[in-house]
């Protein structure tokens, strides 16, 4: 069994967290885990005309209070979206940090076969700042042509309400279609059929440590 008292969860971008993993967040929060979230970009330059800078920071304080993270276990960094391979070693190097920082004992990352760049970038740095933790990658499914589905987290209806309702927070990104409720929900159903439960989510297990 993981060691998860301490989670750690890397999102590129804001609301990647809540999309991949956040029934796994609400759950792990109810049953007294200690999680850390991390978003290395506010995507300034991808908000829509008329939008405030500093939407998408005010929305994902507001997603990731609805799952019931500390305000003081948010982490907020400023990278351009769709430019994080030239920041590569900077990013590294935070991830170091917050590795002596956090100490966490279970990383969530974007899984391996992940094709957004900017989600490439995180998830081959975290494999190398957090050698001796279990990592395992969460899916989205519209960045991925295949995943490697060998770990499952079981959810009940609770946690995935209260993913919908994080995401909801992001009013700025409601026109995108895996935000839909009858998406999120359909996909929590089709993972919970393949573990013999109502709901789950999705994973792939990167490295694991007993």
């Amino acid at each position: 069994m993981i060691n998860n008292d301490k989670i750690l969860v890397l999102a590129p971008h804001t609301d990647d967290g809540e999309l991949g993993c956040g029934g796994s967040i609400a759950k792990f929060i109810e049953s007294g885990k200690d999680v850390y979230y991390v978003a290395f970009s506010l995507c300034r330059k991808s908000l829509g005309e008329g939008l405030a800078p500093d939407t998408l920071e005010k929305e994902v304080k507001a997603a990731t209070l609805v799952l019931g993270i500390s305000q003081k276990n948010l982490h907020l960094y400023d990278y351009d979206v769709r430019n994080f391979y030239a920041n590569r070693q900077e990013i590294l190097e935070d991830m170091v940090r917050l590795k002596k920082e956090i100490n966490p004992t279970l990383v969530l990352t974007p899984c391996s076969t992940d094709l957004h760049q900017d989600h490439q970038v995180i998830h081959n740095e975290s494999l190398r700042a957090f050698k001796d933790v279990s990592i395992i990658g969460y899916e989205l499914p519209w960045n991925n042509l295949s995943i490697k589905t060998n770990f499952f987290i079981k959810l009940e209806e609770r946690h995935v309400m209260r993913k919908v309702e994080a995401l909801k927070e992001y009013k700025s990104q409601s026109h995108r279609p895996y935000c839909n409720e009858n998406f999120l929900r359909s996909l929590a159903t089709a993972r919970g059929v393949q573990t013999g439960a109502a709901f789950a989510e999705a994973y792939e297990v990167l490295k694991f440590i007993s």
